[in-house]
């Protein structure tokens, strides 16, 4: 292929992804729109119109706001290759390290500050302005900056590390190196399995064993029926950061911890947090997990044994705006390029793993409905849409596209067959 072609290739996507992200925005919002004056004859009763409004609301400030991403990234993307930004990167960087490892890292670490700057002030808004706005903000600035800075510690502790160990791959592993990069990225992701609720999480939130006795009770026969062992059950303080509330189990083995959020436990009664729990077992019992991280790790050899094939092409540097750096290595520059594309070609898969994820969510009700009262499951899960916000009529073609739980109604017309 050649540069030119390439680089109208890339264009083509970005501009297609551009047009269709935009086209199903609008649909989403005028949907909504039309909908907004009345709760859908469905929930009439149980969600009152002012909250209905404020998800209608809530839906359509992210959803403008998920646009404006969108354009930001866009420019910076273009910013970054067509027009030359990581080609600057990459001389300014060789200018201070030379070439060798000091170099690629250099190069890495430069580029992740620069792009984790470019996103702070938005982060920052989302959370300080856009949540705040409709009451879901419960963390403070010195908490924010908190957080900032124990992630970018473990960013770099964790990420440079796995990078450089990567990049010695590249080099000194000949032409298969993406194979055994693939082996270390899968080693890596189940350590982390591990290290996550174990060591990492714990750096974030407190985490406390599950106090109410009775609750407790009616888990443990929960999980005895289910046949799920588990390390523990713990209550985490996502009121700290939030009011969205939530359950999740977490972990691998040994490790297996179930965790909800506090917010969560003050909104739904027990017999309601037992269903919601029990359809999070169900992704457990019916293997969703393991497919998922299966499907991952498949996916990421074929992505590593593309990036192989890539990072030798003279055409996939120059298409992007980059001169390769003669008798000096390209890997780190390979990498970087690659992680930034890759999202532009894979788009339209997107509602390929929304189909997929949506398919879980059904099976896991379906579960959670064979060892709990199908209703409770249903009333908590009203409950937590008003809670969260979540809008009752989003569009369906934006909802297929992205969303990777089905829309309210279709999810609780199937429970109320079972």
């Amino acid at each position: 292929m050649s540069s030119l072609a390439f680089t109208v290739l890339f264009i083509s996507f970005l501009l297609i992804s551009l047009v269709v992200r935009f086209w199903l925005a609008s649909r989403h919002i005028r949907h909504i729109l039309v909908n907004r004056a009345t709760v859908p004859a469905q929930f009439a009763g149980q969600i009152s119109l002012e909250a209905h409004q404020k998800a209608a609301d809530y839906s359509i400030a992210k959803t403008k706001f998920a646009l404006f991403i969108v354009l930001l990234n866009a420019a910076v993307l273009i910013g970054f290759t067509l027009m030359g930004g990581l080609q600057w990167l990459a001389s300014a960087s060789f200018s201070v390290f030379g070439d060798g490892w000091r170099y690629q890292l250099g190069l890495v670490l430069a580029f992740a500050l620069i792009s984790g700057l470019i996103e702070l002030p938005f982060d920052y808004f989302r959370q300080f302005v856009l949540e705040a706005r409709f009451g879901f903000n419960r963390m403070s600035p010195a908490l924010f900056f908190t957080d900032l800075f124990k992630s970018t510690v473990l960013s770099l502790a964790l990420g440079l590390s796995l990078v450089w160990v990567t990049l010695i791959l590249m080099e000194k592993s000949g032409d298969l190196w993406w194979l055994y990069a693939w082996v270390l990225w899968c080693a890596f992701q189940m350590l982390m399995l591990v290290l996550v609720p174990l060591f990492i999480a714990p750096m974030f939130n407190k985490f406390k064993p599950l106090e109410d006795e009775s609750l407790r009770t009616r888990i443990e026969n929960l999980m005895q029926r289910i046949g799920f062992a588990s390390s523990g059950l713990f209550v985490m303080d996502g009121s700290r950061r939030s009011a969205h509330g939530n359950a999740y189990f977490s972990g691998f083995g040994a490790a297996k911890r179930i965790v909800f959020f506090d917010t969560l436990l003050e909104r739904l009664a027990p017999h309601e947090i037992e269903a919601v729990l029990a359809h999070e077992l169900g992704h457990f019992k019916l293997k969703h997990i393991v497919k998922r991280i299966a499907v991952m790790f498949a996916s990421s050899l074929v992505l590593l044994a593309l990036l192989g094939y890539l990072k030798s092409q003279t055409w996939f540097y120059t298409g992007l705006g980059v001169e390769p750096m003669m008798g000096a290595s390209n890997d780190a520059m390979a990498l970087i390029l690659f992680a930034l594309i890759l999202p532009v070609f894979a788009f339209l898969l997107s509602p390929l793993t929304s189909l997929s994820s949506r398919k879980h969510e059904f099976e896991a009700d379906a579960f959670a409905a064979q060892y709990t009262n199908s209703q409770d499951l249903v009333s908590a899960l009203v409950k937590l849409y008003e809670d969260n916000a979540s809008t009752l009529t989003p569009d369906p073609l934006h909802s297929a596209f992205y969303d990777s739980h089905p829309p309210a109604s279709v999810r609780i017309n199937k429970l109320l067959a079972i």
